[in-house]
């Protein structure tokens, strides 16, 4: 039996990469250890569906601890989705959690792959290895330069993927992430906060001048390029941006949620935070050529789903919890 890997299976992008796996008929092993970065019930909620299909079995398990041996047994597919995510929380003694979960974790599970028979093994990364880029939009030939510690060590898990592609042979592709969003999205991020904060009728912290611009990349997209990395022929140690090519400021996507709402949003100006890049945006070039990926999903068409998304967890049980 052949079967899909899945880190981070209850987050936000692993949740959905799960039940598309399960709607092409795989066999999927999803892991996560419910870190308390944000409410259990919430990730919980994200694996709902999945739980209901006999082809998904779950482990909760730490993976910079537990023996990793038997949860690559059978395995096809590794996806690596699971990190601690974020930047504000990076900096200062929160490094440490940054270093296991991304450094350590990502290491483990490549020294556990070695000599397997494995297709592919994609990791998910971030746009934040670049930082505040040269030029844009941004290609994987642009310098990586990090502005946060987060990205250090996202940038840094990239790097080990190259070297075990490069010494032993596991296929890796590394997918750079810009900005994902859509149903589901974790609670701190800035969409989801935006829409909450927009439905109860409370101002938006805002971070900055609302100049800062972002490439947004609906997750069902980032979800069908998870797909296409695990079938396409690649190079091992492939890097890929994934992103969907727009540039919009913060201000624009406040005016674009208060339309979604029919209303508008009130904002509480709030300083930078270090570690915030002013702009990213990134070039999909290598993405068409080498997965036949392109963005399939208007910023419009994602923040519509998003908030009815919003809107339906609202009449199943109390708002999401947003910290």
């Amino acid at each position: 039996m052949d079967v899909a890997l899945v880190t981070g299976a209850a987050g936000f992008v692993g949740s959905h990469l799960v039940e598309a796996l399960l709607a092409e008929g795989r066999h999927v092993r999803g892991i996560d250890c419910f870190t308390p970065y944000y409410d259990r019930s919430t990730k919980e909620a994200n694996l709902a569906e999945a739980r209901r299909s006999g082809a998904f079995e779950f482990h909760e398990a730490d993976l910079r601890t537990t023996d990793l041996s038997s949860l690559l047994d059978d395995v096809e597919v590794v996806f690596h989705q699971a990190a601690q995510p974020g930047v504000r929380l990076s900096w200062a003694e929160g490094f440490a959690e940054y270093e296991s979960c991304n450094l350590l974790v990502t290491q483990r599970l490549l020294e556990a792959a070695r000599g397997l028979p494995l297709r592919r093994f994609v990791y998910a990364s971030s746009s934040s290895v670049y930082g505040n880029a040269p030029q844009y939009p941004t290609s994987e030939a642009s310098p990586a330069s990090p502005q946060s510690p987060y990205g250090v060590t996202k940038l840094a898990a990239e790097h080990l993927c190259r070297l075990y592609a490069s010494n032993y042979g596991i296929p890796t592709v590394s997918l750079r992430y810009f900005t994902v969003y859509g149903p589901r999205q974790r609670p701190d991020m800035a969409t989801h906060r935006l829409i909450e904060a927009a439905l109860n009728g409370h101002p938006f912290p805002l971070y900055g001048d609302g100049s800062h611009v972002r490439d947004f990349t609906f997750v069902g997209d980032v979800v069908a390029a998870n797909l296409l990395a695990s079938r396409q022929p690649l190079s091992a140690g492939e890097v890929i941006n994934i992103c969907a090519g727009g540039s919009v400021t913060m201000s624009e996507l406040i005016e674009m949620v208060g339309t979604a709402v029919d209303g508008s949003v009130s904002v509480d100006l709030q300083p930078e935070q270090p570690g915030d890049v002013h702009r990213t945006g990134g070039d999909g070039t290598v993405a068409l050529k080498l997965l036949g990926w392109s963005p399939q999903t208007s910023l419009s068409q994602g923040i519509s789903a998003q908030v009815a998304w919003h809107r339906a967890q609202r009449r199943s049980g109390p708002p999401p919890v947003v910290g």
